[in-house]
């Protein structure tokens, strides 16, 4: 589950991304669209039939009763192994808690300023003190985003990530290829050149998926 309740954070980006290297993994992908704007729909609407197949949901259903977006699982392949959650802005109350409910792990994307940090904050603790969260604890992490390292604003960011009691593990730099790649329906691992500052960067947030999935899994599995 990809989540912030303040917009523009880069939740979609996030989403499409993850599930762009999972599919190039050979995992069998589904990404479910809960944000009223459909992006992430947009996104695999201009994805190329030949990269790796992404199952689509659009959750947000428009013209039907709320309570009907919460069978996500029933629609998408039997065999599917990784399904990324693109939540909406605004997402609080039971929504988040309805969310909460259905995730395995939850990734928080931040970017770098006054404002969303102070959103950040608040989020963090609706999160920690929704019902579902407190039923049933979620392993959480924390991305800053689209950052520029050597700034002021930047250095708050970092100083509030590692201030929570929540792992803080990747800084995704601004960069335009995340825009290029939405335009084509591509996630940065679909082109044919990556660049290595990118990949580096991603590499703890995907390490941290890897190593929390495993832990999550049911030991029937880890035992295959």
């Amino acid at each position: 589950m990809i989540a912030n309740a303040k917009g523009g954070c880069g939740k979609t980006t996030m989403a499409t991304n993850l599930a762009s290297y999972f599919s190039r993994q050979g995992e069998v992908t589904a990404l479910i669209d809960y944000d009223p704007q459909g992006s992430s729909m947009d996104w695999l609407q201009a994805r190329d039939q030949h990269l790796p197949k992404i199952s689509g949901v659009p959750a947000f259903q428009r013209h039907v009763p709320s309570a009907s977006t919460r069978v996500w699982s029933l629609r998408v392949p039997a065999n599917t192994s990784r399904v990324i959650l693109d939540t909406p802005a605004g997402l609080a109350g039971n929504e988040l808690s309805d969310l909460i409910q259905q995730a395995d792990l939850i990734v928080i994307p931040v970017i770098p300023s006054a404002i969303d940090i102070r959103a950040a904050t608040g989020f963090i603790r609706d999160v920690l003190l929704s019902r579902a969260y407190r039923i049933n604890p979620k392993p959480i992490a924390v991305v800053a985003n689209r950052v520029r390292k050597n700034t002021l604003i930047y250095a708050k960011l970092e100083r509030f990530l590692n201030s929570l009691q929540i792992p803080f593990i990747a800084a995704l730099r601004d960069t335009q290829f995340y825009v290029r790649a939405s335009e084509h329906g591509l996630g940065l691992i679909d082109f044919d050149q990556q660049d290595s500052k990118d990949e580096k960067e991603w590499q703890p947030l995907l390490q941290w998926l890897s190593n929390t999935i495993e832990n999550i899994r049911p030991k029937s599995e880890k035992d295959k």
